[in-house]
């Protein structure tokens, strides 16, 4: 079942400004009724400022008013308010303390898969081609500090992820009619 953003601070917005029952609010928002009565009387999630649904485009106030009329009626959560698997093209969220090890794990792609195109290396580890192209040509800041380490080892990118990306490459490469790196077929091997 999917839940509005924020519940706690959907919930107390919800009990100040409507007049849902407590069964309706906490259907809604995942919570127990009574954990919702407990916010109406002030025991819990005090200080928190409520969450606006309808501003928020998770619920309309149409929805709100039928079910204010109707104790039995349950709010639907708007589908567009669901957050979805991937949205358009963007970078993958890589945690704080591991960008610092993505340049290793450029380096590693650049040495061991020559033949994996900066797109594929940018998708699979996270990072532009500006990146990539600096690691390249030895003019990222922290040049002299990189060290080629498995991005898989480095926690970056899956096993299974990485083993697609050769495997792709090679199968360009050799469509293509371009040699292979010896070691490249490693990877390509284990995918299959």
């Amino acid at each position: 079942m999917s839940l509005p953003l924020m519940p706690k601070a959907t919930a107390v917005w919800l009990i100040e400004k409507t007049a849902l029952t407590f069964e309706q609010i906490a259907d809604f928002c995942g919570m127990h009724p009574l954990e919702v009565q407990a916010i109406a009387d002030g025991e819990v999630a005090q200080g928190i400022v409520g969450y606006d649904p309808v501003a928020n485009k998770q619920v309309t106030l149409e929805d709100i008013r039928r079910c204010e009329a109707d104790p039995s009626g349950r709010l639907k959560l708007l589908t567009s308010a669901l957050p979805s698997a991937r949205r358009g093209k963007g970078g993958r969220y890589t945690p704080v303390a591991k960008r610092i090890d993505r340049p290793d794990a450029i380096a590693f792609v650049l040495r061991n898969y020559p033949h994996v195109q900066d797109s594929q290396i940018a998708r699979l580890l996270g990072t532009t081609k500006e990146t990539i192209q600096k690691v390249r040509d030895r003019t990222h800041w922290n040049s002299a500090n990189i060290k080629p380490r498995d991005p898989v080892i480095l926690g970056l990118c899956k096993q299974s992820d990485l083993n697609d990306v050769v495997a792709a490459a090679n199968a360009r490469a050799t469509q293509e009619g371009h040699p292979l790196p010896p070691h490249a077929s490693h990877h390509a091997d284990e995918a299959a």
